[in-house]
């Protein structure tokens, strides 16, 4: 039979060093962005580390690195070039126009993946959004029409600016019935939430940079199964499960990867897939120890979760993939830096015991030993004290029961109404 398939589009990466960035890191963003074409099916022809001086408002790049570009382009036969940083409306355009095809950059790659990973209702929505705030002042530059605009007197419209303005009406309203609808979404999932705050299950999330197998982990330790691929963003929706400890019950959420040069219209796009963070009880924040650059992805991770204010009471820090360290001397050395940190292979699942004892002596501490008195109308918190707490033993009193347990944190104000004394 013959193959119909269409070909892969091929791209050339163009990574950008400028006076803030090292050439290793640039180097590094450039090699990270070529892993993003591929997630979307994007061969790479090509790579060019740029240095960057100074900003071109026309090109981004100067007019003779710009040619070079192009021309390496040409004799690569590439379909497209992508730019390592956001380009302007006008830039992206020029420098369409010089080399006679696609071009795109960091920030419109990534909502492409986004686009096509989308599972549910509200990731769908959020990437949406973000790609008609992303596409809204590019329109200007959309309508080869309005190159041909003919003078006349002030206020004169032809059907190019008709039709250029038509369409921002357009997206301009698609953008606010979309926001209108996230905001519904969002109060089922804080109705699903609170659902769950009333039960008095203790939460976790699973957070860390994208591909640092945190989708692998909740599917070896909850039995979920999440699609886990060897690629950058592989899942983007938020998915729990329960998860069954010697201490009780804990919900753990996979959340949606984080990545350097995250374009920011998709940090506010993403964060109601980030809220299941938000309310957890405990952040299992999960590093790739084989990538020599885990230390920066530590620090991104860490700058987006407080810059969308996510804190948690505990903080457990685990470097998976450790199976991949032929040379086991970094591990030394990271175990030597970080010692309350935990070494894992969800591959081999050595160290898995070890993480789950983790968790579990999160959720313990905090405990305070009381005896309650409950009456048999609030017999609903005896059923769920055997769930969430320690019960030493029990006892009845007429229609009261009388319980001694160690009581978790999340628990406390609740057992408080019932308590006849607090043991140290």
């Amino acid at each position: 039979m013959q193959d119909t398939a269409a070909p892969a589009e091929r791209a050339l990466i163009i990574g950008i060093q400028d006076e803030d960035t090292p050439e290793l890191e640039a180097r590094s963003l450039m090699a990270e962005l070529q892993s993003l074409a591929k997630t979307l099916g994007i061969e790479c022809c090509g790579t060019m580390l740029v240095k960057l001086r100074d900003r071109n408002p026309a090109l981004l790049v100067g007019t003779g690195k710009a040619d070079e570009i192009v021309n390496t382009a040409k004799a690569a036969n590439a379909d497209s070039i992508i730019f390592d940083r956001t380009m302007s409306p006008i830039q992206q355009r020029n420098f369409e126009e010089l080399a006679g095809i696609s071009v795109y950059d960091r920030s419109e790659l990534i909502i492409k993946i986004f686009a096509s990973r989308a599972q549910t209702r509200e990731a769908s929505l959020q990437v949406e959004l973000a790609r008609l705030q992303y596409s809204l002042p590019r329109l200007t530059h959309a309508y080869n029409d309005l190159n041909r605009q003919k003078g006349g007197r002030y206020g004169t419209k032809d059907s190019g600016e008709t039709k250029l303005e038509l369409d921002r009406r357009q997206i301009s309203k698609q953008i606010k019935f979309i926001e209108e609808e996230l905001v519904e979404v969002r109060k089922v999932r804080a109705t699903q939430r609170k659902r769950r705050e009333r039960v008095g299950i203790p939460r976790a999330a699973i957070v860390g940079y994208t591909n640092a197998g945190k989708s692998s982990l909740l599917n070896r330790i909850a039995n979920a199964e999440v699609m886990a691929e060897d690629k950058l963003f592989a899942t983007l929706d938020p998915t729990t499960r329960r998860m069954n400890t010697k201490s009780g019950t804990v919900l753990l959420t996979d959340t949606v990867g984080f990545i350097r040069n995250l374009p920011h219209r998709l940090v506010a796009a993403f964060k109601a897939s980030l809220e299941e963070a938000a309310g957890a009880d405990i952040l299992v924040h999960v590093l790739d120890a084989s990538d020599p650059e885990h230390e920066k992805h530590f620090k991104t991770t860490q700058e987006v979760l407080q810059e969308i204010g996510i804190q948690a009471a505990h903080s457990i820090l685990v470097y998976n993939k450790i199976d991949r360290l032929e040379d086991r001397s970094p591990l030394d050395f990271l175990k030597r830096r970080y010692p309350e940190a935990i070494f894992i292979s969800v591959h081999t699942g050595e160290g898995l015991g070890e993480l789950m004892a983790a968790i579990e002596t999160a959720l313990t501490s905090g405990e305070k030993e009381m005896q309650l008195r409950i009456p048999a109308k609030d017999y609903a918190f005896v059923s769920l004290l055997y769930r969430e707490a320690t019960i030493l033993s029990e006892d009845h009193e007429g229609e009261d029961v009388l319980i001694h347990a160690r009581i978790p944190q999340r628990l406390l104000s609740r057992a408080e109404a019932y308590s006849l004394s607090s043991l140290t």
